[in-house]
């Protein structure tokens, strides 16, 4: 993902959901709605989750350290996941509270054309801010469904933002809902039951970003169509006649680190072999751009060991041969 893509993205959401976030409020205060209440601190919430991206994006930029020797491209991960719970917490888990509350008590709305204003003029301001994330996602979507795309997504902003004001959307529309039933029937219980509904619809989606964005913190592997561009551009058919296994990790969105075992041939000087791996580490950069840093391993090619199969023992997460019972 492109920074300035993701970044105008934010922007346009932070815009949006300042100035939606204060009409709400002012609503709330006129006619006592718990659904724009709930929409209100769902906004504020979504505001503080743009300024932790922006956060994340510009502590990721910080140069690499002795003690922090691949950089800090994760902080975009971390940011992410903190997103992810404060949508949860205080999105969803206040908004649910409020809602039984307002069942358990309910009370007649009070100048129901407050909500009902500032719920269009929210429904619009959250249109622009969708219409620009699916505009910068895009490009980077290619031919994969939305699902797939923040599903495979290693950048985090553009997903984020994508959930956020999809999710937002939702709200605005339940919230509609529950004002206009409550104004329609007398009954304010309506009000209350679509802040329940807005509540469980941000912990779903809070989970699917804590979900995503746990599977980037741990670790993840390059794309199929990377892995694959990288094992074409590291065999020459001369010096390096083939990959015997390789490992791929994303130290962020734009940074990825391969470690390979090479084959080359038993006759090879070790000048020809390390001017062999200096050009496959110069194609693999070339065909893919991210690939910041590159560890290959020589080896002589043997059909009885690839036979034996990987070794687990070597392998992270693998058998531990000195836990007990082994």
């Amino acid at each position: 993902m492109s920074a300035s893509g993701g970044t105008r993205a934010i922007v346009a959401a932070l815009g949006a959901n300042l100035a939606i976030a204060a009409s709400k409020f002012v609503a709330f205060a006129f006619s006592g709605s718990s659904s724009m209440l709930a929409e209100g601190v769902h906004s504020l919430a979504d505001s503080g989750n743009q300024f932790l991206l922006l956060i994340g994006g510009k502590k990721a930029q910080r140069e690499a350290t002795p003690q922090h020797p691949f950089g800090y491209g994760r902080e975009r991960f971390i940011y992410a996941f903190l997103v992810s719970i404060v949508l949860f917490s205080i999105g969803g888990m206040f908004a649910v509270y409020e809602g039984f509350e307002k069942i358990s008590h309910p009370h007649e709305l009070e100048h129901w054309y407050w909500p009902v204003g500032v719920l269009v003029f929210a429904v619009i301001a959250e249109g622009f801010s969708f219409r620009t994330a699916i505009k910068e996602s895009a490009e980077l979507r290619g031919s994969l469904s939305w699902a797939q795309f923040i599903r495979r997504a290693k950048a985090p902003e553009l997903p984020v933002v994508l959930l956020e004001d999809f999710g937002a959307l939702i709200g605005l529309v339940l919230a509609l809902l529950g004002v206009g039933l409550s104004v329609l029937t007398g009954d304010a219980v309506w009000d209350g039951i679509g802040t329940v509904c807005i509540g469980v619809l941000l912990v779903c989606i809070a989970l699917v970003l804590a979900a995503e964005t746990k599977s980037l913190l741990l670790g993840e592997a390059a794309g199929l169509d990377v892995i694959k561009k990288i094992e074409e551009a590291t065999v020459d058919g001369e010096t390096v006649t083939g990959v015997i296994h390789m490992r791929t990790l994303h130290l962020g969105p734009e940074e990825l680190l391969i470690a390979a075992k090479i084959a080359v041939q038993h006759d090879d000087t070790a000048a020809e072999v390390a001017n062999a791996i200096n050009a496959a580490e110069t194609r693999i950069r070339a065909a893919v751009p991210i690939a910041r840093v590159i560890y290959l391993e020589p080896d002589i090619y043997s059909e009885a060991e690839a036979a034996k199969g990987p070794d687990p023992e070597a392998t992270p997460g693998g058998p531990n041969p000195h836990a007990a019972g082994h």
